[in-house]
């Protein structure tokens, strides 16, 4: 059974002193914690547009959305033969978003949804949680647009927990325990707001000057 203690509240706790929790899979109720040796950043400055994600920015229509709908995108994130978020979790990040503290971005074109991404909010630092595609490159756009996002409301880390060939890929690196540490602390004395700014266009992506791959 879930920690009957476990609030929003204290999970925001754990993440402002690094640690995050996950479950082994959707039918396990317990948690356990983390705080890797090894933790994956994205720099905000040095995420990689790829040409074939540039041709998409160029020709299709597609917008972010911010907090359309958190718990259907947390659903679809869910949604995979194999996950750690389970149902406790479900509900603490709900919690987190009612309180203002966990945010989910969309990436639309026209009526479809292309892909999203979730995370928690603690300082100036976003967590990242999990994304999902439902059509090609889906959370490909949805990174590129949360990662401009967070750099112009005056957020300075972007924790990616772990670093995954996808999100190398993309610009994501790989630091140790103590200078994620030392991120966090720096990250923790601003309070920015992510739905106080406009979300980036597509033509705010592409007049970037972005790293091509």
């Amino acid at each position: 059974m879930q920690d009957p203690v476990l609030t929003p509240e204290v999970l925001l706790q754990a993440y402002a002193m690094g640690v995050f929790p996950m479950a082994e899979d959707a039918n396990d109720q317990r948690l356990f914690w983390l705080d890797p040796d090894e933790r994956g950043i994205f720099p905000l400055d040095g995420f990689h547009i790829s040409r074939s994600l540039k041709r998409d920015l160029q020709r299709r229509p597609v917008r972010a959305i911010l907090n359309r709908d958190f718990g259907a995108t947390v659903a679809a994130c869910a949604d995979r033969d194999t996950t750690w978020i389970n149902a406790p979790l479900k509900t603490l990040y709900q919690g987190l978003y009612e309180i203002g503290h966990a945010h989910a971005l969309e990436v639309w074109e026209d009526d479809t949804c292309l892909g999203g991404v979730f995370g928690v909010t603690v300082g100036a630092a976003f967590c990242g949680e999990s994304m999902y595609s439902a059509r090609t490159n889906g959370s490909k756009l949805a990174l590129a647009f949360l990662v401009a996002h967070l750099r112009q409301s005056g957020f300075n880390l972007f924790d990616t927990q772990f670093l995954t060939d996808h999100l190398a890929s993309l610009g994501a690196i790989e630091v140790s325990r103590s200078d994620y540490h030392v991120a966090l602390e720096t990250a923790l004395k601003t309070q920015p707001d992510l739905t106080a700014t406009v979300l980036p266009s597509r033509h705010d992506l592409l007049q970037r000057k972005t790293q091509t791959s």
